[in-house]
C-alpha cells in the first residue's frame, strides 16, 4: 500500500479534487483496503484501491 500512499500524496500535493478523499476501509480488518476517487480529464471517476492483503480479500 507504500505505492497507493504516494499517488495519494502526490495528487494531493497538485491539488487534485477528489470525489472521495483517500482512506482505508476495514483498517484492522480482512480486507482491508486503501481507496480514492477523482475524476479524469474527461469527467471519468477514476477508483485507486490498494489490498493489504490480496489473500484475505475475501476473508469471512
Amino acid at each position: 500500500m507504500d505505492t497507493w500512499q504516494a499517488l495519494a500524496d502526490k495528487l494531493a500535493a497538485v491539488q487534485t479534487k477528489f470525489v472521495i478523499e483517500p482512506y482505508i476501509r476495514f483498517k484492522g480488518e480482512p480486507g482491508e483496503q486503501a481507496t480514492m476517487f477523482f475524476l479524469d480529464p474527461s469527467g471519468n471517476a477514476i477508483e485507486m484501491k490498494a489490498f493489504a492483503d490480496l489473500g484475505s480479500l475475501f476473508a469471512k
